[in-house]
């Protein structure tokens, strides 16, 4: 059966960082692409950056600059630092391992 838990979000000011991380467990992780979405309050979720099993990366256009996604296939863990946060990057973080599998969110929210 596949698992994965997220940690690290949390309460950050504007211009702030937070890391998250997300260990998947029951799964040929190293195989797969791996992503992290996010959904706001009232909005659909979205994708934020997605990481090929050979570490190539791409990500939204509005946390590109700001946001690295990477891995460590060793540990089946998925990381996402986020850098210069802004308020608008308020929402429930998830990761997503192909074809169907969730983390249970974490939150992370920036404000002053």
């Amino acid at each position: 059966q596949v698992q994965l838990v997220e940690s690290g979000g949390g309460l950050v000011q504007p211009g702030g960082s937070l890391r998250l991380s997300c260990a998947a467990s029951g799964s040929s992780f190293r195989f797969n692409f791996m992503a992290w979405y996010r959904q706001a309050p009232g909005k659909q979720r979205e994708l934020v950056a997605v990481i090929t099993s050979s570490g190539s990366a791409n990500y939204a256009d509005s946390v590109k600059g700001r946001f690295t996604i990477s891995r460590d296939n060793a540990k089946n863990t998925v990381f996402l630092q986020m850098n210069s946060l802004k308020p608008e990057d308020t929402a429930v973080y998830y990761c997503f391992l192909p074809p169907k599998y969730w983390g249970q969110g974490t939150q992370v929210t920036v404000s002053s």
